[in-house]
């Protein structure tokens, strides 16, 4: 029997029965130490403490996120200094910046955490990368000047470090005292000869050194987690040396083993006390060792568990006595809760089966870029709870202590990975450099750290490692496994991986690697290859570690009687549809994830890619400024994508109906749009202005196993790996049918309150509705919440929307938004929009979609107003309570970056003027080769295009289908007066002319069609269309184009050179 209550159910060689249950996490706790800014290691510096030679202020409460000495450990965050050395990562010419005697006085002041990257604009350039968000890296110094008091004399002093990206030496006094690789594993390294008197100033630096690319993702650069000092006797607890596990969960029985420092023999008393949430001691135990050594088993009778639903802890104190003495008080949380990993039964959590209805997030906080804020993290983690997820990836590194916490706190159980590489790189830069010396002790230290975690539930060893397939792969899984088995053999060890999308052949290092894990995680499977794994390996666990892929962006739409459309790439436009229908060779449908893993209750469950969008991986894009990625259900601004809503419809209960296209404004009149409805009811009415426009059921259905579900029956063409039965070509389920996982109309399109009506028994339980939008009239505020501390760390996001005079969000609105705080900052802005070069750290940003957000931090207690102008609109403002900042500890502040008056930047640099200064515009744009400006470049070799191809993927055929149609545009900079404009069609196997062509002019900010307007069709290929108008002073001229063959191969549009007339 395990300490820790985990069943893990797999091949009899591995397999016993492995039982979890209480495990410690990290207590939280609350305010900073305080701790001056120092102006100079030679000028006066504030001690830790609030004055000399007093003691300091310790870490206390209930929001510290580590482990930690009670009463020995202060939060270092404020109170350094911080020079850019350059942006290359070049070796820093100075090597004179670790001494103490130093002149710093003209470094800038910061607080960690710190992400000195994101404050810089994204560049394109040799040193950037898209994977990398185009952000540059390089080589930063960081000094903080310590005063400590008389109160810590004798005592043995260090500085913990939760995670520093990446290749950082830490000097003290000038001396090099540690160094650490990895940048996502907390270190830990002694200051030796430390000053103890309350007047010497010691001084600590930091190198730190991020040679871009070093991840395949934006990683951030710099201290970008917490830190702090701590200083204990020479007999204490060793770092994250208290492991909490269960061996008999029915009576509440705690295992507390502490590993000490010091020791040496000498008698020391070790007492592990366990409390409520009430802080109620409920059970206690005592014992005495020489070894440096205890384990301690606490009773407290019927445990309350942690569960998804109910995310109880216990707070675990050990205290170290040596003689009368108490030398050491070492704290953590804990939780109650059983495990078992069933390879025929699946996943079940205190005795209940359970789907892992997961998500994989990359670590980056969007605007905050990757410095670490509780706020953000907790925000980013009830946004997906509200989708229903219950289950979360660390993609691909050990995670910051504060998301461990919010997920405790949150009830979401965690597969904590540790390494996208071993001993193979994937970029120039990366891991893989240090991999071979230091992997071992980065997977212990990430396993220390995080095993005490109720949430924690599985290890993975890495993803997609490249040389998994090759022999020397095989011992070093062996390795890692027995690395982290060493530590706990309560969890199950798993990694995820690309390559048992095909059998493994017998005897392969992959089949050798699936046989010693204890569980797989597939990316990207097909549900026929999911099921011959399961057939071959019934005695290994399976679950998919990263699903579905689609990529789109938030009020984007296009195409969606397609399963697989091109992308957008005119510039300026880029972008991908919301219909659930854009799609990388790789990847699937959120509908065909969702299905695969309903029909099989022995698959564990999914970890969809991703739940919100990242910075980097811009996928399908590769040019600047595309800089973010599109694979998120939610946007960086934690803005809901549609796909949000599809998984909330599949993994929620609580009633509800969602409409797309979100946007009711955009279309012509008659037009005909193809309308969804995401629901978890059977029965759904859609209305246009009070008009019934008809009902759309789903029919009801259950797995094989026995599992209801709502599913339309219909062809789907989804998969065309099923050859057979009565849906050749469409995934079909367990009971033989197909559907969707969604209800379709088709509606002529009119402006007025599109609403749908969800019913159950014949009684409304949800609506939703999408309105036309008028001219945009004001902008509003909303925020996530109405109190704030003064803490400097405390954040509130600040929506701004911009309204018609009713209240509509415009969906096309762009307006310029700057924002002001009066008693606070602004600590970053976003939108959402993936194709921007705006400053994250900027107080303004661009709408897109209608949307901006503001993050504001406050300055003091009273209040805090934020306001939002846009030139033209009524003037937003809200008004936020700030509360006085709680006790000493948590989280480190907000760093807030200054900036220099100027222009604000633009979010995608204008298309260069062509011949006669024009500059050509286009709706959509198949590929990076055919953009608009190829109209007005003077080159008759290159062409506009709308044509697109997507390229076969598992499931579905090669796709290119001309579009129904495709609007271009002329302008110049200067009212002239034109009377027709002139355009060579492309005519080939793949373009036609259009079958119907409109022109409008631009006036008085916006298009009027052109009166009276004449189509003449040339009679030979290389003479242009030309269509006439009267005379008329404009700036520019648009084309509406409809396809001759839609939906065909052979109807795309074309054009190699488009002119104004006259």
């Amino acid at each position: 029997m395990s300490a820790t209550g985990d069943v893990i159910v797999a091949r009899p060689a591995v397999a016993a029965l492995l039982v979890t249950a209480l495990v410690a996490a990290g207590a939280p706790g609350t305010g900073p130490a305080a701790a001056a800014a120092p102006t100079g290691p030679s000028a006066a510096s504030t001690p830790v403490g609030a004055a000399h030679g007093r003691p300091p202020a310790a870490l206390t409460g209930t929001d510290v996120a580590v482990a930690h000495h009670e009463g020995g450990t202060w939060d270092l965050d404020g109170g350094w200094r911080f020079a850019l050395a350059n942006t290359t990562g070049a070796d820093d010419p100075d090597a004179s910046a670790a001494d103490p005697g130093y002149d710093d006085s003209g470094w800038r002041a910061v607080t960690v955490p710190h992400d000195w990257s994101i404050e810089l604009n994204p560049v394109a350039g040799a040193t950037t990368t898209a994977g990398t968000g185009f952000y540059p890296g390089g080589l930063g110094w960081y000094r903080r000047a310590l005063v400590l008091p008389r109160s810590l004399a004798g005592r043995r002093i260090s500085v913990e470090f939760d995670g520093v990206y990446m290749d950082s030496q830490v000097y003290f006094n000038g001396r090099r005292v540690g160094a650490h690789h990895y940048g996502y594993t907390g270190f830990s390294v002694d200051l030796p000869g430390a000053h103890t008197d309350g007047h010497t100033a010691d001084v600590l630096a930091v190198k730190v050194r991020n040679q871009v690319p070093s991840s395949r993702w934006y990683s951030g650069s710099g201290i970008y987690r917490n830190v702090r000092l701590v200083a204990t006797g020479a007999v204490r607890v060793r770092r994250d040396g208290m492991a909490v596990t269960t061996p008999d969960v029915a009576h509440g029985v705690a295992r507390v083993s502490t590993a000490l420092d010091g020791a040496d023999g000498t008698p020391v008393r070790v007492t592990s006390t366990l409390r409520d949430a009430r802080g109620r001691v409920v059970g206690a135990s005592s014992a005495t060792t020489r070894t440096g050594n205890a384990t301690l088993d606490v009773r407290i009778g019927r445990p309350h568990l942690w569960d998804v639903d109910d995310p109880y802890t216990y707070g675990v104190t050990t205290q170290v006595r040596v003689g009368t003495r108490v030398v050491d008080t070492y704290v953590s949380r804990a939780g109650f809760r059983t495990t078992r990993f069933d390879p025929r039964q699946g996943f079940f959590l205190n005795g209940r089966q359970r789907k892992l209805q997961g998500v994989n997030l990359h670590h980056d906080l969007g605007a905050l870029g990757a410095a670490v804020n509780r706020d953000a993290i907790l925000r980013q983690l009830r946004i997906m709870r509200g989708m229903g997820v219950n289950a979360l990836r660390t993609s691909h590194n050990p995670p910051a202590p504060e998301l461990i916490q919010a997920c405790e706190q949150l009830g979401i159980v965690l597969m904590v990975e540790a390494f996208d590489v071993w001993n193979v790189g994937k970029t120039p830069y990366d891991y893989a450099r240090f991999f071979p010396a230091d992997g071992d002790a980065d997977l212990a230290e990430m396993v220390r750290a995080a095993r005490n975690s109720p949430a924690v539930i599985m290890w993975s060893i890495g993803n997609e490692i490249p040389n998994s397939w090759q022999p020397d792969a095989v011992p070093i899984a062996r390795r890692l496994i027995d690395d982290v088995r060493a530590l706990d053999t309560t969890r199950p060890v798993v990694m995820g991986s690309d390559k048992y999308r095909y059998m493994p052949e017998p005897g392969s290092p992959l089949e050798q690697i699936l046989l010693m894990l204890d569980g797989v995680g597939l990316n990207y499977n097909t549900a026929a290859s999911v099921d011959a794994l399961h057939a071959r390996y019934p005695d290994t666990f399976f679950f998919e570690s990263e699903s579905s892929s689609e990529t789109s962006t938030r009020g984007e739409y296009d195409q969606p009687e397609q399963l697989n459309t091109g992308e957008n790439h005119a510039p300026g436009r880029r972008a991908a549809s919301s219909y659930d229908n854009n799609l990388a060779s790789w990847t699937m449908s959120g509908e065909y994830a969702l299905k695969k893993d309903r029909d099989r209750p022995w698959f564990l469950g999914q970890f969809l890619w991703s739940g919100i969008d990242y910075i980097g991986e811009p996928t399908p894009f590769g040019t600047f400024p595309v800089k973010t990625s599109f694979f998120g259900a939610v946007d960086t601004a934690g803005f809901a994508k549609d796909q949000y809503h599809l998984f909330k419809s599949q993994w929620t209960s609580a009633p509800m109906v969602h409409l797309l296209p979100g946007d009711w404004t955009g279309h012509r009149p008659g037009e005909p749009v193809q309308v969804w409805a995401y629901a978890n009811v059977d029965t759904v009415e859609l209305f246009l202005d009070g008009r019934s426009l008809g009902v759309r059921r789903f029919d009801h259905k259950r797995t094989a196993g026995g599992r209801a579900y709502l599913e339309t029956t219909e062809p789907t063409g989804d998969d065309k790996t099923v050859t057979d039965g009565p849906y050749p070509g469409s995934y079909t389920g367990s009971d033989g049918t197909a559907g969707r996982l969604h209800l379709t109309w088709t509606v002529p399109y009119a402006p007025g309150r599109l609403v749908a009506v969800a019913r159950r028994d014949g009684h409304e339980v949800a609506r939703d509705e999408v309105r036309t939008a008028g001219a945009p009239a004001a902008v509003r505020l909303s925020t996530d919440r109405r109190v704030v501390r003064a803490d400097g760390r405390s954040l509130a996001f600040v929506t701004a929307d911009v309204v018609d005079r009713h209240g509509v969000v415009v969906p096309d609105a762009d307006h310029l938004v700057r924002f002001s705080v009066l008693g606070g900052r602004v600590a970053g802005v976003d939108n959402g929009r993936q194709e921007s070069a705006e400053s994250s750290k900027a107080p303004y940003r661009t709408a897109f979609h209608g949307k901006a957000l503001a993050m504001v931090t406050p300055d003091g207690p009273g209040t805090m107003v934020v306001t939002a102008r846009a030139d033209g609109l009524r003037t937003g403002r809200t008004v936020l309570a700030v509360m006085p900042a709680r006790s000493a500890g948590g989280q480190g502040p907000v760093p807030v970056s200054r900036y220099a008056p100027g222009a604000p930047t633009t979010p995608v640099a204008a298309t260069p003027p062509g011949v006669d200064g024009l500059r050509a515009d286009a709706s959509f744009a198949g590929a990076e080769d055919t953009p608009p400006a190829a109209m007005t470049d003077g080159d008759d070799g290159t062409a506009w295009s709308d044509a697109y191809e997507q390229p076969p993927t598992a499931l579905l055929p090669q796709i290119s289908a001309a579009r129904t149609g495709d609007e271009v545009s002329v302008s110049w900079p200067h009212a002239r007066t034109v009377d027709g404009v002139r355009a060579w069609f492309v005519i080939d196997d793949r373009h036609a002319r259009p079958a119907r062509v409109r022109v409008s002019t631009w006036g008085g900010g916006r298009w009027r069609p052109a009166p009276d307007a004449e189509v003449t069709w040339p009679d030979g290929d290389d003479e242009p269309t030309v269509v006439s108008f009267p005379a008329t002073r404009t700036t520019a001229v648009r084309l509406d184009m409809t396809s001759s063959a839609p939906q065909t191969p052979g109807g795309f549009l074309g054009i190699t050179e488009l002119r104004p007339g006259r």
